[in-house]
């Protein structure tokens, strides 16, 4: 039920994402004739703000201590959604291609769930749900198509470096705790869609974000913690930028 539950987020969020992009491509269609903010492609630099959703996820790996004991039969993760605000700031470095740099305030939160031998007050099965406020600071490079009208395509890629404000790698020790890491770096890739209007550009936007860093601090003693080595985050972004 829970890999159906994470599915189903993800299908209703492309679902959306595809429907906005609809809409507004419809309005700028209309607004063909008019060639809106049509002296915005040679401005050396601009700023907005984004809006954005997010379908995240651990990628786990088991440690050898999984095989050695026999009160826990399963351990994987499953997606969970969160939302972020940020600021976006863009600046032109040629023709085709931009930078821009994107901070955000990011309120996510990532589950495992865990197959039991014995049942506990909980039952023979539980889900641990680590909570994440995370301030993240994405660097990417856009490359962008050719301007139709009030319409164009970009694709952008990047790094990104984030520090989990929630997290409790330093909490005391508790038989359920899962504990992270503070810092974690990673890489990003996406697509996304300019619509110019009169006065700002709305930019409809989608990406693959994935960390590179073990972000787990695993403690032998934790019964939860010690059945797992490596923990990456994984994280696909809906977004929206307002930008002027």
């Amino acid at each position: 039920m829970l890999h159906l539950h994470g599915k189903k987020i993800k299908v209703y969020s492309l679902k959306y994402l595809f429907i906005a992009v609809l809409l507004f491509g419809a309005v700028a269609a209309e607004a063909q004739k008019t060639i809106y903010m049509d002296d915005h492609d040679s401005k050396p630099y601009y700023f907005g703000i984004t809006l954005s959703t997010n379908i995240a996820r651990f990628h786990t790996s088991l440690h050898s201590q999984f095989l050695n004991q026999d009160s826990i039969y399963v351990a994987e993760p499953v997606n969970s959604g969160g939302f972020a605000l940020g600021l976006v700031g863009t600046a032109r470095l040629s023709n085709r291609f931009e930078g821009r740099f994107n901070p955000q305030l990011v309120f996510t939160d990532r589950s495992i769930f865990y197959k039991l031998k014995f049942k506990d007050y909980d039952g023979d099965s539980i889900t641990k749900r680590v909570e994440s406020v995370i301030t993240s600071f994405p660097f990417q490079v856009k490359f962008n198509s050719d301007r139709i009208g009030n319409f164009r395509v970009y694709m952008l890629g990047g790094v990104k470096f984030d520090y989990d404000l929630a997290s409790n790698a330093q909490s005391r020790k508790a038989d359920d705790l899962i504990k992270l890491k503070k810092l974690d770096y990673g890489i990003e890739a996406g697509i996304g869609f300019n619509f110019y209007f009169e006065s700002f550009i709305f930019s409809p936007e989608i990406k693959i974000s994935n960390g590179l860093g073990n972000i787990h601090s695993r403690d032998e003693n934790l019964k939860y913690s010690n059945v797992l080595d490596r923990i990456q985050s994984r994280m696909i972004v809906f977004s929206i930028h307002l930008e002027g």
